[in-house]
Formats: structure tokens, C-alpha cells, sequence
């Protein structure tokens, strides 16, 4: 069997008068509705009216349409089976052998801060979804079947077949119809999440349905973009998998440029690395080991910022994941190839440098474009179930911080304490960051006790021959005793920030105006578990 009759309605009109064009050009009759029939008559092809086609016209403002024997037996009459063909033939059928159509954008429309709930139920989409599943349930055998396309990047996949046989091979019709119904069952996700997020008004109020905060049922689609290596360990299977609508800015944009697959732990550690540079508007460069930043700094140019993050730990860096926010030239290169790194990443790379990076083979070179996009919701497996919550995504300014102690910060100290604070917001708790002159010099992570995180970070500076005279401390929650501060001012802290909201907070205060430093506080703190 060829194709010979396709209908065409769709709401993204991206190449489909080029596509209908070529249809028509192969011989194809063309059915279509609405504002996809206007367009390719406009654009001079012969189209029919699903009206026409059917006998039937639109009734109720165009919500049924395509609901008709015409339409759905000609989609779901198996090709191979004389008895359907008959049927057929004896009630005035024609099949249906191509079906173009992608849905009304309900996700676009109830984003809109303005969209109403009327409006929100007319972007329900009743027509398509039943055509697509008809046609996607009946993608056939090698006998034939119904082709079903909803993306405008599989049009030259089907022209390309038909120029071949007059058909499409059984392979594509499959694979178009499991892209079907991962596309109408997130299209229903999407609606039962908005509706289960509704508070209904009281049976005796005239009012509509009012958004809350979480739906009760939340569908979460996304895509597997390859399968890893392995897991966080050899003996586990691991894939990534990316939103389809991935924001601009984040890591599931990566082109991988060069390198060994990747793993698990490259993915996660990568992401941090990439989602603490992104956040500096200088020039700056992230070092992190099993999801921790060990170095971070920020300079004039990227491979000064490097060599600065570097000398945070040396030794932590060995193996690490490198992060940059400016475009590697063959300097920074040159720079990176005298330690071994596991991950470079990066929104650009100049060809000397990439020229340079091919004699390391096993590097991972990723390109990650740069944006300022957030996911809407992060989410975290659990025993039986999902933790949900917003993106930790609050940057704090100067005009936010207070000053707790009698001794007002320098201009020096003030960039420090906010450069650290930063930091810290990436850094695993317990969290505490010394920082000097735009990079870190020495960082303490995920400890159970924050003065074990102050006792490290001092220790980690010593390790790695660095001074903490003079330098500035954050602390990504409250000092819960004065213990952890004396810490911290004992190694040469001068100035400190942190949350505040201890019990003890008066007593953390009194101790830093003892001491004679400066405390900041922020007034929210940065847990990062």
C-alpha cells in the first residue's frame, strides 16, 4: 500500500506548508480543519475540508470536528484485514494513511499569568489526541498501517521513506507511534497537574476553581538522552534522561565535544559545577570533587580564575570536575592539562584549544550553553516516593545583609563576605567557605557538626599553603554556639556571614563583637543535603 490520503491539522505550523507542498507534489490527497486548512489553501494547495470529507459540519464553536466514523474508521481500519477493508467500502469510507497533528498548547496557555480558567479548558484538546492515539494504535505490521507524525523534525524521515517504497517502513511507523503516546500522556500529565492544583469554590458559590501552590498529582515526563557507563558504582545501570523543555542555561543542553562516555557521577558532579559558575557574572572557575567545590575564583581572565582555584586544593583537584563561565582559550588549556581532570565544561572552547585538548583523549570536553534558566521544581527519590520542591534560586544582595556587630565591614570585606556567601550556597552542609580576594581558601563540607566543618576548611587552607589571615567566612546556617565561630576567627576569620535565627543568636553576636570581627547577617540560609 502507498500513501494516498494524509489530514493535516495542527496548532505548531512550523514547515507544514513545505511539508503539504511535497505531499501534494507526491500525489497525496490532502484533508485538513480550521486554521491549517485556510493556510495551505492560501498557500494555493488543494485541501478538503474535514467538513466536506465527513458530510458533517463543525458544531459547538468547533469543538467537534474530526469526531466521525469518516475520520476515525479510516484511521483504524487495519490494513492487512479484508473484513475491515469491506466495512469500508460498504459504509463510504476512504483510509486515512498519514495523520499530521500536534496539539492545542495547553502548557503555553496556563503559564500565562493572565490565563483564566475558561481559557484553560478551551486549550483542552478533545480531536487530536483521540486521532492520534487511533492512528498510533494502528501503526500496522509490515503489511502497512497508518503513519502518524506530531514533531515538524520527522517530516523529511517520512518524505524520505515514501520517495523510496510510496510508504514508510514499519520502524518508523512504530517509532512515530511510541513518540505519540509519550507526547498525549504528558499532554494529559500536564492537565491533570493543573487541574489537581485547583481549590474548588463551595457548591453554593458562583465562582471558578482558584490555583494552589502543588497539585495533588504531579506527571513528570522526560526524555533519555544516553544511557552511562554505570551508576554512582560499577555494579548499577544509570541513563540521563533531560526535560524535553530544558531551560537555556542548564547541563541537559551539553553537547559532549570530545571524550570517554560519561557516568553517573560525572552528570551529577558536572551539574554542580556548572550551577555554581553560572552564577558569577565575572570570570571565574569552579573545581568541584563528589559534588563539592574545592576551589572557586573569579579574575580578570578564565585562566587566572583557574590557577586561583587551583591553589584552594591541590590535591581535592586531582581527578575533579572544572567548570568555566567564559570561552577556554589555548591558555586556559595549556593551564588545565597539568593535573588530570575527569569533566571540562564550559560555554565555548577557541579551535586552539580544542586542537590542544585532542592529545587528552580521555577528557571529557563539554559545551553547555550559557542562560539563566531554573527548573521548576527539583525532586529527590525517596522510599516509596517524591520529595517536591522549588529550586533553591535566591541570590542575596548587599542591601539585603545586616550588620549584627558594632564594627562595620570594609568595601573589601563586604565583596568577600558575598563572594563566600555565594560559594557556600553550593557547598553540601554543614558548609563553611573562607574566602579572600575572589577565591576560596579553604572549604569544610557535609560534616554533622558545623565546627568540624570550620576545623577542615582551616585545615584544608594549611594543606594547601594558603593564609587565612584576614579572611571572610560563610556559613550556609546559623553558628548554634559561639564554639564554631571561635573557630573560624582563631584560624584569622576577620569578618563573617550567616543566616542568623539561632536561640543563641545573642550570644554568637556578643562573642564576634569580643573578638572584635564583623558579622553579617542574610537572614536565610542555604541547606544543601
Amino acid at each position: 500500500m502507498t500513501i494516498q490520503t494524509a489530514l493535516l491539522s495542527v496548532s505548531d505550523k512550523a514547515g507544514i506548508v513545505d511539508f503539504a507542498k511535497a505531499l501534494a507534489k507526491r500525489g497525496v490527497r490532502l484533508l485538513s480543519t480550521g486554521g491549517t486548512a485556510k493556510l495551505l489553501a492560501q498557500a494555493g494547495l488543494t485541501v478538503t475540508e474535514v467538513a466536506q470529507h465527513t458530510g458533517s459540519p463543525e458544531i459547538l464553536d468547533g469543538r467537534v470536528k474530526t469526531l466521525h466514523p469518516k475520520i476515525h474508521g479510516g484511521l483504524l481500519a487495519r490494513r492487512d484485514s479484508p473484513e475491515h477493508l469491506q466495512t469500508l467500502l460498504e459504509h463510504g469510507i476512504e483510509r486515512i494513511d498519514l495523520l499530521v497533528v500536534n496539539l492545542y498548547p495547553f502548557r503555553a496557555a496556563v503559564a500565562k499569568p493572565d490565563c483564566s480558567f475558561a481559557d484553560a479548558v478551551e486549550n483542552i484538546d478533545i480531536g487530536g489526541p483521540a486521532m492520534l492515539r487511533a492512528a498510533a494504535k494502528n501503526h500496522g505490521t509490515e503489511a502497512g498501517g497508518v503513519t502518524v507524525v506530531i514533531d515538524p523534525a520527522d517530516y523529511p524521515r517520512v518524505l524520505t521513506e515514501m520517495d523510496a517504497t510510496g510508504d514508510t517502513s514499519y520502524g518508523l511507523r512504530l517509532a512515530l507511534a511510541t513518540k505519540v503516546y509519550a507526547h498525549t500522556s504528558a499532554y494529559d500529565g500536564a492537565i491533570a497537574a493543573y487541574l489537581s492544583s485547583l481549590v474548588a469554590p463551595e457548591p453554593a458559590q458562583d465562582a471558578v476553581p482558584e490555583r494552589t501552590t502543588w497539585p495533588n498529582t504531579l506527571t513528570l515526563q522526560v526524555h533519555q538522552q544516553q544511557v552511562l557507563r554505570y551508576g554512582e558504582n560499577a555494579q548499577q545501570r544509570s541513563a540521563f534522561y533531560v526535560d524535553p523543555t530544558c531551560p537555556a542555561g542548564l547541563l541537559g543542553n551539553f553537547v559532549q565535544l570530545q571524550g570517554k562516555e560519561l557516568s553517573y557521577n560525572n552528570i551529577a558532579d558536572s551539574d554542580a559545577a556548572w550551577d555554581c559558575v553560572r552564577s558569577f557574572a565575572e570570570p571565574a572557575c569552579v573545581i568541584v570533587k563528589h559534588a563539592n567545590p574545592c576551589g572557586v575564583a573569579v579574575a580578570d581572565k578564565a585562566v587566572d580564575a583557574y590557577l586561583k582555584a587551583f591553589k584552594t586544593d591541590p590535591t581535592s583537584a586531582f581527578g575533579g570536575i572544572i567548570a568555566f563561565n567564559r570561552t577556554v582559550n589555548l591558555a586556559c588549556a595549556k593551564a588545565i592539562s597539568n593535573q588530570f581532570v575527569e569533566v571540562l565544561l564550559a560555554p565555548a572552547y577557541d579551535k586552539a584549544a580544542l586542537e590542544f585538548l585532542t592529545a587528552k583523549k580521555n577528557v571529557r570536553v563539554l559545551q553547555v550553553p550559557m542562560g539563566d534558566g531554573q527548573n521548576d521544581i527539583d525532586v529527590k527519590r525517596v522510599g516509596g516516593g517524591w520529595l517536591v520542591q522549588t529550586p533553591d534560586s535566591h541570590t542575596v544582595q548587599a542591601s539585603d545583609l545586616k550588620v549584627a556587630t558594632r564594627k562595620q565591614p570594609t568595601s573589601a570585606q563586604l565583596s568577600d563576605l558575598l563572594f563566600a556567601w555565594k560559594v557556600a550556597k553550593f557547598v553540601k552542609s554543614n558548609a563553611i567557605v573562607f574566602c579572600g580576594e575572589g577565591m576560596t581558601l579553604g572549604v569544610g563540607a557535609g560534616q554533622m557538626s558545623r565546627i568540624d566543618s570550620a576545623r577542615i576548611a582551616s585545615i584544608k587552607a594549611e594543606n594547601a599553603g594558603l593564609t587565612l589571615k584576614g579572611s571572610a567566612v560563610a556559613s550556609d546556617a546559623f553558628f548554634p554556639f559561639r564554639d564554631g565561630l571561635d573557630v573560624v576567627i582563631d584560624a584569622g576569620a576577620t569578618c563573617v556571614i550567616q543566616p542568623g535565627g539561632s536561640m543563641r543568636d545573642d550570644e554568637v553576636i556578643a562573642a564576634a563583637n569580643e573578638r572584635g570581627i564583623v558579622m553579617m547577617l542574610t537572614g536565610m540560609r542555604h541547606f544543601r543535603h
